[in-house]
């Protein structure tokens, strides 16, 4: 048996009908609809009053409440979306802005996203359902809840990784500054032609520092065709690192040195190099990106280009709050620290 709804007589069911629709449908402006909607009819005419609720009622127009509490700042929640959140760096992120916004007054809600598309939307829906006062999405991909949550004009800021959709608030490196810090670091200690380790669904900002490194090596005289890349599919950054350094090895053996364009990449490729005998950093310099708490206790072998996360939150809370009082939103680039050689 089929379900079926029934309207009652003389009344019209319109579920998109928005604050424009009823504005049309009496002649007034939507600034003059939302203000008696919000019962502050001003000097609109009794009329008016009467026509507008009217149409309303007619229209089956209903205010969102997501919308208003997002416009009045109701709610005190605010959501951060990441993906694989047993990554060090996302976890340190994650740690900063909640504490930034705890010390402003705010709770945070964290959803691991997995890098997934259909996920990264199921958790835009819900949150919207939880009145949340704006998003933090770190290292977002490309989805259409992302694009319609743009198109409302949700307050979103993007970290670590672009708006894939382009534009918007963001926090960060200078990606291509930090790729182009380890060329230097690694011509600077004799290895002339060191290879770079990637993931396969290079997003913006790993590529970025791939781009930045070869960039670099090609300016100061390496040629681009001697410049060895390997890269392998997956979520997993360790495991593309253990499989892009069997590439690599496969194609010509270990390098003096490489930029692994994150620290997981780097793990990979150390796990592949003890398998076979080779030592770390004295056969070959890995480099990585990020700078992990934990390098000093399980990975003193590696030269990493640290990225000061800690230090995120505050600045992700700031472009929140422009957002929130309609002011301007910028790039914010948060400078990462200059490498330094392993006594």
């Amino acid at each position: 048996m089929t379900a079926r709804t029934t309207a009652k007589p003389g009344k019209i069911r319109h579920e998109t009908a928005s604050l424009a629709t009823v504005a049309r449908e009496t002649g007034v402006s939507v600034a003059t609809v939302s203000r008696i909607v919000n019962g502050k009819s001003g000097r609109a005419s009794s009329e008016t009053v009467a026509r507008v609720a009217e149409a309303i009622e007619r229209l089956g127009y209903r205010p969102n409440p997501i919308g208003r509490a997002l416009r009045r700042r109701a709610s005190r929640v605010v959501a951060m979306l990441s993906p694989n959140l047993d990554n060090p760096a996302m976890a340190a992120i994650a740690v900063s802005t909640e504490a930034a916004l705890r010390d402003a007054g705010y709770v945070m809600i964290l959803c691991d996203t997995h890098d997934r598309p259909e996920l990264q939307d199921d958790y835009l829906l819900a949150m919207r359902d939880q009145l949340v006062a704006g998003y933090i999405m770190v290292s977002a991909v490309r989805s259409q809840g992302l694009e319609q949550a743009l198109g409302r004009g949700d307050p979103i800021v993007f970290v670590a990784r672009r708006n894939p959709l382009g534009g918007g608030a963001f926090v960060g490196i200078d990606d291509r500054g930090a790729g182009a810090d380890a060329a230097d670091f690694m011509l600077a200690r004799g290895i002339e032609r060191p290879a770079v380790l990637m993931a396969a669904q290079n997003i913006s900002s790993t590529a970025e520092r791939a781009a930045g490194f070869i960039e670099r090596l090609v300016a100061r005289g390496v040629p681009a065709d001697a410049i060895r890349r390997a890269s392998a599919p997956g979520l997993s950054h360790i495991e593309i690192g253990y499989a892009a350094a069997q590439a690599l090895v496969r194609d010509g053996g270990w390098p003096q040195g490489a930029l692994c364009v994150s620290d997981l990449i780097a793990y990979g490729a150390y796990r592949l190099a003890a398998e076979s005998g080779v030592a770390i950093p004295r056969d070959c310099m890995l480099v990585g990106v990020d700078g992990n708490a934990i390098n000093n206790w399980i990975a003193p072998w590696l030269t990493s280009i640290r990225i000061p996360y800690e230090i995120f939150g505050r600045h992700v809370l700031e472009q929140l709050r422009l957002q929130w009082s309609g002011a301007a939103t910028s790039e914010i680039h948060v400078p990462h620290e200059p490498l330094a050689a392993k006594p």
